[in-house]
């Protein structure tokens, strides 16, 4: 296998001037960085609409795009907006934290905008779009025009009628929100047609975009809303159970994620349709396409609905093998990391070894002293070739606020591993994400902070809490010379530099 690497930034964290980062400029500058690092993959997190929490794990449609991520510069140029205009709107005043509140207000006023301007009706590369995407695209423009119209609010929550999809209310629902069921298709069109353009951007510039999918859908979401027959609801659209985990030396009560389940036996019986149209809809986007929470697969975890805590789960199982040999039937051998973590047994690593798929190695997990019996399996010299190993993820802390945090016995652990008992504590994180990259992994992707040997201010996600998270941002700044030849010297260093 070839040994690569790749640097872990979602487009939300992209430096930028209007709030948030999106598909813009420096989108494109930091790809350039990304290749002259020797790099040849970027990690993103989920593209799809956000709503309360701002988490990308939550989102209303596992196939929509983020309008967030929509460029105004790129309208601007269009003759959508005018650039005055984008400078009068108030995003926040902090290049380094997103306000969702402020992004939420004035982008969406400037997009209507943009939208009363050119709303695209005549334009053949539109129609082309909305046609090509009407099997999910005509349902998620209803489903947001419905939310607006009951104030946001979730769909469970909405007038029977139109809750439970009768279809007098539908037809009704098309007619009278005809509107802004056309804003939100062109918003779609749009974050499409620009994510394409970056997508090719980085592929001539020969860096792979890997994207990211959650295995469940939100409860508030067009997917469960439009099809509920493919989640464990009943009659009147309440889910029967819930997705989480189990206790564990993490979390006394487990964690209540609140995600409908799915009903497999259904999904074996349509020959997972709706699986291989989610699946084949990610290989579209991305060059390659990691699938959290894998286990899953194996066997999934249902708490009982309105339960308050975790606790009192069970496991079942699930489609295992038949979903991957369904979905290489139909879409080929596709490129996917299996997000292997967390409790893991026997059946899941066999479901893993029969994929193919690479699992993934955190090398923070490796020196957890609340390890469950696992922590061997992240020492680098246990890594198999077949796998990507990180410092850490999305959920992790920074390697630099990890190592100032950890007891001071799992402090020497890692001393030891390294034979390293003279550098700098606040220097420690260099030789830490070094010693992933010399791992014998074949892909090994660094989270930018780990690079920049930021703490854990700069955290992105902590689990289980909310209104804190998703909202680091990398300044123009820090994306510096001297970095990015700090990085391309170590990846060459250990044989996963792009160009040799």
């Amino acid at each position: 296998m070839t040994r690569e690497a790749g640097i872990l930034l979602p487009v939300s964290s992209l430096p930028g001037p209007y709030g948030i980062g999106c598909f813009s400029r420096y989108a494109r500058q930091f790809v350039d960085w990304l290749a002259e690092a020797g790099q040849s993959c970027w990690q993103i997190l989920p593209l799809g609409p956000t709503g309360y929490g701002d988490s990308p794990y939550q989102s209303f449609s596992t196939f929509a795009g983020n309008p967030y991520f929509i460029d105004l510069e790129t309208l601007a140029e269009e003759g959508a907006l005018t650039r005055q205009e984008c400078e009068k709107a108030e995003f926040g005043t902090d290049p380094e934290r997103i306000d969702y509140g402020k992004v939420y207000t004035a982008r969406y006023a400037l997009l209507r905008t943009a939208f009363a301007r050119q709303p695209g009706r005549e334009d053949p590369e539109f129609r082309r779009f909305r046609e090509d995407n009407r099997w999910w695209l005509e349902d998620y423009a209803l489903f947001m025009a419905v939310k607006g119209r009951f104030g946001g609010r979730a769909w469970t929550e909405w007038d029977p009628e139109i809750r439970l999809r009768e279809q007098d209310a539908v037809e009704r629902a098309r007619r009278h929100l005809a509107e802004e069921i056309a804003f939100q298709t062109w918003l779609q069109y749009h974050f499409r047609r620009q994510w394409d353009a970056l997508r090719q951007y980085a592929n001539e510039k020969g860096i792979r975009i890997i994207g990211d999918i959650p295995i469940y859908v939100a409860m508030d979401s067009a997917d469960v809303w439009a099809n509920p027959e493919l989640f464990q609801l009943d009659a009147q659209g309440v889910p029967t159970a819930v997705a989480g985990c189990p206790p564990d030396g993490f979390s006394a009560t487990g964690q209540l994620w609140g995600n409908p389940l799915y009903r497999w036996e259904y999904h074996r019986d349509t020959g997972y349709c709706w699986w291989l149209d989610r699946l084949g809809h990610c290989f579209r986007l991305y060059d390659v396409v990691r699938i959290d929470h894998f286990r899953g697969f194996d066997e999934y975890y249902a708490i009982p609905y309105g339960a308050e805590t975790a606790a009192g789960g069970h496991w079942r199982q699930g489609p295992g093998m038949d979903l991957f040999r369904a979905m290489e039937g139909r879409l080929g051998r596709c490129p996917v990391i299996a997000e292997d973590l967390g409790y893991v047994t026997d059946s899941v690593r066999q479901l893993v070894r029969d994929s193919g798929f690479p699992g993934m190695k955190v090398l923070q997990f490796a020196f957890d002293s609340r390890d469950t019996g696992c922590a061997a399996d992240y020492l680098p010299h246990n890594y198999e070739e077949n796998c990507v190993a990180y410092t850490g993820t999305h959920d992790n802390e920074t390697a630099a606020g990890w190592l100032k945090g950890i007891p001071q016995s799992e402090h020497r652990m890692v001393r030891e591993y390294l034979c390293d008992y003279y550098t700098p504590a606040e220097e420690l994180y260099r030789p830490f994400t070094a010693m992933a990259l010399r791992s014998k992994a074949a892909l090994c992707v660094i989270p930018l902070q780990d690079y920049l040997g930021l703490d854990n201010e700069c955290r992105l996600n902590q689990p289980s809490t909310v209104g804190k998270n998703w909202r680091w941002r990398v300044r123009e700044d820090q994306l510096s010379e001297a970095l990015r030849q700090e990085i391309e010297a170590q990846t060459r260093r250990y044989g996963r530099a792009r160009n040799g």
